[in-house]
């Protein structure tokens, strides 16, 4: 709980710090990207110091934490849309149906890149992981303790990986 407040504080004080405005009609703002010290790469994982990703990721990933069910609704791509929106990261709702084509839609319609990692563990805090299979897939958004989409989990969902993306800076 006390990791969760201080990642919430650190986003907080990191935008307070940006500059950021609520009534910025640009969604995309360099200023929010940054890199993590040190210190924080243990939170927001393994990749964290390698690259340089848009800060309201981690916002969005704390936005679906805030909002998941106990339980599995079958309904993830819709929590992590809403989260995204929410977070500022897409300026419209994506619109494919199947979260297995997430990955797809987000770096074709709003700036996204898939990043080179293949066990969805070694993602950074903030990512949208995304899986395949023979129905409608799955996707989940990387957080400090786990995954969360439309529920919280401490373990990858076991489905074949498609990709982990990110929105850089």
């Amino acid at each position: 709980m006390r990791l969760k407040q201080s990642l919430f504080h650190f986003v907080v004080i990191l935008g307070l710090a940006c500059g950021a405005r609520a009534e910025e009609k640009s969604l995309y703002d360099p200023s929010h990207a940054t890199r993590p010290t040190p210190g924080l790469r243990n939170i927001f994982g393994p990749k964290s110091g390698g690259i340089q990703y848009d800060s309201r990721m981690i916002h969005a990933a704390e936005i679906a934490q805030l909002r998941a069910k106990p339980h599995m609704t079958w309904y993830c791509w819709r929590y992590v849309k809403d989260a995204l929106l929410a977070a500022g990261l897409v300026a419209t709702r994506p619109t494919t149906p199947w979260a297995k084509n997430a990955g797809q839609e987000l770096c074709s319609k709003f700036g996204f890149v898939r990043l080179r990692i293949d066990d969805p563990r070694k993602a950074p805090v903030g990512a949208v992981v995304v899986y395949g299979g023979p129905d409608a897939g799955h996707v989940e958004l990387r957080t400090a303790h786990g995954f969360v989409s439309d529920f919280i989990s401490p373990s990858p969902y076991p489905r074949p990986l498609v990709g982990v993306f990110v929105k850089p800076s």
